[in-house]
């Protein structure tokens, strides 16, 4: 899954009861900066990221776990314009946050990984995605069980990474089990 996809994917979490407020403002930015992204307008919507960014640390702190998912989504929009030295040190942060306050088996931290790992292959740093997507499906496997559609991404995710590294036979197999799974689930 493309970093540009996580935004949408981030923006259907919700905070409760008393941050009500502080998640509004948050969501309402984080809105903002995906309805930029998608009609191309980098500049403004990296600025709503940004301030949407604030908006969490400010209201929660600055090792929670929305606090992540905004990170995640400032690195994406850099990741899609190709701003690699801003993507990585973004990505590595909400990692540590995940880690940190989910346990290094929760889904969220496979999707950190994901996140960083893809990152990687868009940039040809092959020996430092592999890894990164091997550990995020084992998390979604255990976690979420074998048949889930996170495990088809992840699935897609290093198919994609084999392809690449002239593994066709492994990437076939990834690839078809990604079917099966996104069949069972239509």
């Amino acid at each position: 899954m493309k970093p540009s996809e996580i935004i949408a994917r981030a923006l259907a979490r919700l905070i409760s009861g008393r941050q009500a407020a502080a998640a509004t403002e948050w969501e309402a930015l984080n809105r903002e900066a995906t309805s930029l992204f998608q009609q191309g307008n980098y500049t403004k919507a990296t600025v709503a990221a940004k301030k949407a960014l604030h908006a969490a640390e400010q209201a929660l702190g600055p090792d929670h776990p929305d606090v992540a998912t905004s990170l995640d989504n400032l690195a994406a929009l850099y990741d899609d314009q190709q701003e690699y030295a801003m993507v990585e040190p973004l990505y590595h942060r909400a990692l540590a946050i995940r880690t940190e306050a989910l346990g290094s088996d929760h889904p969220d931290v496979a999707t950190s990984l994901n996140n960083l790992a893809y990152s990687y292959l868009e940039q040809r740093q092959y020996t430092k995605a592999e890894p990164l997507f091997q550990r995020a499906l084992a998390i979604q496997e255990k976690a979420l069980g074998l048949n889930h559609p996170d495990v088809a991404t992840s699935l897609e995710n290093m198919a994609a990474l084999y392809r690449r590294t002239s593994r066709e036979n492994t990437a076939k197999g990834l690839e078809d089990r990604a079917a099966k799974i996104r069949r069972m689930h239509r």
